[in-house]
């Protein structure tokens, strides 16, 4: 085997520049400088131009900042009129974008830390009805739920889970992030989950966003989130915790309907939900299957394994209440994907504000993604809307190329028969 080194330099991710093209092209650069105002020139970097750059990390299959310096610098800086900043000129700011911690007091008298940062939130929305991947004067459904983020940073807690992290809560609607609040993660899910809801709920009216049903788990089961949630949603499904009120009526039930639910099989039934209201027409319907380990339930004097889900719509049936709040796992396959494709296992900072500011401006470079993989899944087979980041690297961005400079334009030469040039028109 012979090698030859050619002087030429050709990048092996000439895929980023068309990113790059329609980053710009639909008006997200203009809607980022607008909405947080331009640096001051002495910084040399708009925040557009940090954004930017910071998408094109992770559309490299890149894990952290720093790959900006160590890895992929030399190939953004060939595409034409790319300003790229270090790794310290991206966190820097970064950080300038972070906002105060909020405390609360608990009952017992412990301080808890959230983080509250209303501007970049509502920035990632309006990039949201930028791409128009959402709609305004629109219903849409809503999920919401915490997600430990395990890390050991300065202000790191331990979590329910046993380790040390933050548990920030995240509201999504289909596989877009809307809404991030972090919270120490020592913090109990239930604790001041109201106020961030009502901010969540709030930021998507102020957009013309409404909400027709939200699903929630049973971190969510308490009255004051429950009347949060009923008062933002035309229709609400939340996880009911197990009680000695719920088990006492569910005694009662003498008719139970057999269904199968993902080829497994159960008995269903419905019961009104007397709990914390007298006043109001909720209802509680109920799933119950043969345990497996087939001890008796000191509540139900049964074999049975119970689970309920909290509602207010009695039109549809058991089996459709049940799976419409199953399908809420789709939703939790976002966490997956921001740990492993966007950043989120690697964060970058010490603080919890600071992360909060990172975690929402990758959730916009998430969303970002969504519309152009969507996009470019209409010129190029293989390509579909749902691919995973990693998949995408390898079958769009890593394509050799170089751009040469020629009768007074810029032309990026690649090597390769995909149809590249259809996604410039």
């Amino acid at each position: 085997m012979k090698v030859q080194n050619l002087n030429r330099t050709v990048s092996p991710f000439a895929g980023i520049s068309f990113a790059n093209n329609s980053f710009n092209k639909i008006g997200m650069s203009h809607l980022i400088d607008n909405e947080l105002c331009k640096r001051v020139k002495t910084f040399g970097f708009d925040y557009s131009e940090i954004f930017r750059n910071l998408s094109n990390v992770f559309l490299c299959g890149g894990d952290v900042i720093e790959d900006i310096g160590a890895h992929l610098g030399e190939h953004l800086k060939m595409i034409p009129d790319n300003n790229v900043p270090s790794p310290d000129t991206a966190i820097r700011g970064i950080k300038e974008l972070t906002t105060p911690n909020t405390s609360f007091e608990s009952n017992s008298g412990i301080k808890y830390d959230f983080n509250i940062n209303i501007n970049l939130n509502s920035l990632n929305i309006k990039s949201l009805l930028l791409t128009k991947q959402l709609n305004p004067n629109c219903c849409y459904d809503f999920d919401y739920d915490n997600q430990v983020i395990a890390n050991n940073k300065f202000d790191a807690k331990r979590t329910y889970k046993k380790n040390k992290g933050y548990v920030p809560g995240i509201a999504t609607i289909g596989d877009k992030i809307v809404y991030i609040e972090n919270r120490d993660g020592n913090a109990n899910v239930k604790f001041e989950q109201a106020g961030t809801l009502t901010r969540a709920y709030d930021l998507l009216k102020s957009e013309g966003i409404s909400v027709n049903r939200s699903r929630m788990d049973a971190g969510s089961y308490s009255k004051q989130i429950i009347d949060v949630v009923s008062s933002n949603s035309k229709l609400f499904y939340i996880r009911a915790n197990k009680s000695a009120t719920m088990f006492e009526q569910i005694n009662e039930v003498s008719t139970w309907e057999s269904v199968e639910i993902n080829y497994q099989n159960y008995q269903v039934a419905s019961i009104p939900f007397a709990q914390f209201y007298e006043d109001r027409n909720y209802r509680l319907v109920i799933m119950r299957e043969k345990s497996q380990s087939n001890q008796v339930d000191v509540f139900t004097q049964d074999t049975f394994a119970y689970r309920a889900i909290l509602t207010n719509d009695w039109e549809s049936i058991e089996e459709e209440v049940i799976e419409y709040y199953n399908n809420r796992g789709a939703s939790e396959k976002i966490f997956d994907v921001m740990n492993n494709d966007f950043g989120w296992k690697h964060l970058p900072f010490s603080f919890l504000n600071e992360n909060n500011a990172f975690m929402i401006i990758t959730a916009m470079i998430k969303n970002f993604y969504n519309y152009f993989v969507a996009m470019v899944s209409g010129e190029f087979q293989g390509i579909n809307p749902n691919m995973r980041l990693k998949r995408f690297v390898f079958r769009f961005i890593t394509v050799a190329g170089r751009w040469v400079y020629q009768a007074r334009q810029w032309v990026l030469k690649l090597y390769s028969n995909q149809p590249y040039g259809q996604l410039i028109h």
